[in-house]
């Protein structure tokens, strides 16, 4: 790990940021809070934000005594801007080296939209390292677009239009996600906000995970989860529409499917309290 830096939290626990190298000039940025003390949640942000997509929680849950660790992946945030590696398989490996370097044990990841497919993903291509319980939040699974034989989901023709627009006008592009992601009144600020949270990724980072969230398939990762999994997604998601979650539900053995009945997308926010409420309860 280098560049550690640490400031004390209002509820006397500690934030820490610091970077773990994940390979070679590569080097993630990653933001503990609570270090040391109570149950390790790490969450997996969606696209296109960072790890500050998950302050509702981040403000609630170390009080609670709980270990919240958010990262960035590589391209978004203050992480390293390499030029490929935006595959599931490549950030998967990079929760695996987070995890070991912390020496994480009885671990819940929770992924948000892109983050929760990454997590599927780690769930299957590392068996489920450390991981306890799996927690998905509009998960962009078991596939984000529309296939022969899934017709659900966003059509390549959509993805690839985000992608031409990201290489041509990103803040548009980031504008025009914003007004489908909540499926609740805003104020301007906190889209302004918001907004800037995707304007701190890579442009190329940007598009390259639409590549992936275009052409990867988890389905076939489904069955490859054996932990306690608990499924948020909103009924009114037109990003990752609700048929997704129903999909994964039958497809994980076992979980459990919490509906969201006034969110959108950024279900974390439309009901902040239910979804953090659930979230605790589900950790146990």
């Amino acid at each position: 790990m280098r560049d550690r830096e640490s400031t004390k939290l209002c509820n006397g626990g500690r934030k820490i940021g610091y970077y773990i190298t994940v390979e070679e000039n590569v080097n993630i940025y990653v933001e503990d809070l609570n270090p040391g003390n109570g149950k390790p949640i790490l969450f997996l942000h969606g696209w296109p934000a960072n790890h500050k997509m998950f302050e509702y929680q981040f403000d609630q849950l170390p009080a609670m005594g709980y270990r919240c660790i958010g990262i960035d992946h590589r391209g978004f945030g203050k992480s390293d801007r390499p030029w490929d590696g935006y595959n599931y398989d490549r950030m998967a490996d990079d929760v695996r080296v987070i995890i070991d370097t912390l020496q994480l044990e009885d671990v819940i990841l929770a992924g948000h939209s892109m983050g929760g497919a990454i997590a599927i993903r780690y769930m299957a291509r590392h068996e489920g390292h450390k991981i306890s319980k799996l927690a998905l939040f509009g998960a962009a699974a078991p596939s984000f677009t529309e296939r022969p034989d899934f017709l659900y989901g966003k059509t390549t023709e959509e993805v690839n239009q985000l992608i031409q627009e990201t290489y041509t006008n990103r803040p548009q592009m980031l504008a025009g996600f914003g007004d489908v992601f909540f499926a609740r009144y805003l104020t301007e600020s906190f889209i302004d906000w918001f907004q800037s949270l995707g304007l701190e990724a890579s442009g190329h980072a940007t598009a390259m995970c639409l590549l992936a969230l275009r052409d990867e398939d988890l389905r076939n990762d489904l069955a490859e989860i054996h932990v306690p999994t608990a499924i948020f997604h909103g009924k009114q998601d037109k990003v990752c529409p609700y048929v997704l979650g129903e999909f994964m539900h039958v497809g994980i053995k076992g979980s459990e499917l919490i509906p969201f009945y006034y969110s959108g997308h950024g279900l974390f926010y439309c009901e902040m309290k239910k979804f953090n409420r659930e979230l605790v309860r589900f950790i146990g």
